[in-house]
């Protein structure tokens, strides 16, 4: 019988990568002060200790620059997990990431793999300012020739590294901030769910709310609510933004008749804009409302916690935009905004 552990999501991902790199001598860290430092945010902390510099390797301040030698380390056959600090120093290296990890297996006519795992923290909340506190995971979701993946529970901190570490191509990991001191159940073993999957996180009869990573713990919470006025949503936690699950969006929504999509990102061209294409090209029949969206402001994140916080996806907005849908109407912008 698997036994249950209570922990943090930085202990999640550090208990991850210590075991994948005890399993595995090809495994190995890099990044910006990963190492003596133990991690901006303290995930890596303790394992220069147990692995040694060889192993866990401190970088120059150049995202290029590591994650290309990532790559090249992955060609040459070990498997590196390459840690960007924040998702917005990643664009520095968007070269390295687009046109060469992405593409090299598709150029050398399947010859050249590239078995790569980029882990960078995502998301606002923190008061970090605009530098540090975007969620650009629908950037790289656009790219062919990678997979991205977004943890929103602990569990899945723990268990979705070894998966992505296994895949033979390029895998980002988009760790959203406010989970990392999130405490949650972690079984100690693998509960087997592919990386690639939807999982369905609390059940309802409604109407679906569709998101992911650091807006799932808002969506579960805002289901909870509706719940107290005899509105049972499903709570659908996308795990991969690509590939998505197309099949359990659709089962959920033909379920449920109703959708709303909460992104952390851009509510423009976002992960919220595609799945609510994709729910209208496929499921457009069975809808008895259009499909709602709730996302962050079109502006660069603030930095003072009051217009962050009204910036950015809450449990009021979700709420909000559950009850227009509930109403067949999509919410007022006004609604959305204020709530």
């Amino acid at each position: 019988m698997s036994e249950i552990r209570d922990m943090t999501g930085r202990e999640a991902m550090r208990e991850a990568m210590s075991a994948a790199m005890r399993a595995d001598p090809r495994v190995f860290l890099m990044g910006e002060d990963v190492g003596e430092y133990g991690g901006c945010f303290a995930v890596s902390m303790g394992m220069l200790e147990e692995f040694g510099p060889e192993r866990i390797r401190d970088t120059p301040l150049s995202e290029s620059a590591f994650v290309g030698a990532g790559i090249g380390a992955a060609i040459a056959g070990m498997r590196p997990i390459v840690e960007i600090m924040t998702v917005n120093f990643s664009l520095l290296a968007l070269d390295q990431i687009m046109n060469n990890a992405a593409t090299l297996r598709h150029m050398s006519g399947g010859q050249v793999g590239v078995p790569l795992v980029i882990r960078m923290t995502t998301g606002g909340g923190r008061q970090l300012a605009a530098q540090h506190s975007h969620s650009l995971d629908g950037w790289y979701a656009h790219i062919p020739g990678i997979k991205v993946v977004a943890p929103g529970t602990i569990e899945d901190f723990r268990w979705m590294l070894q998966r992505a570490l296994d895949d033979p191509d390029p895998v980002i990991v988009f760790e959203n901030g406010a989970l990392y001191n999130a405490s949650g159940p972690v079984p100690d073993t693998d509960p087997g769910v592919p990386l690639e999957r939807a999982v369905v996180r609390r059940p309802g009869r409604d109407l679906s709310l569709v998101t992911f990573g650091g807006t799932l713990p808002l969506c579960l919470a805002a289901a909870d609510e509706l719940a107290a006025e005899g509105i049972e949503a499903e709570v659908v936690d996308l795990r991969s933004l690509r590939p998505l699950d197309d099949a359990t969006i659709m089962a959920s929504v033909q379920a449920t008749h109703r959708a709303v999509v909460v992104d952390e990102g851009w509510r423009s061209v976002g992960i919220s804009a595609e799945v609510a294409a994709r729910i209208m090209e496929q499921a457009f029949y069975d809808l008895d409302a259009p499909v709602g969206r709730v996302a962050t402001a079109e502006i660069p994140l603030p930095y003072p916690d009051h217009l962050e916080r009204a910036a950015m996806p809450s449990v009021a907005k979700v709420v909000a935009a559950a009850r227009a849908a509930m109403q067949g109407r999509v919410a007022d912008p006004g609604e959305v905004v204020t709530a």
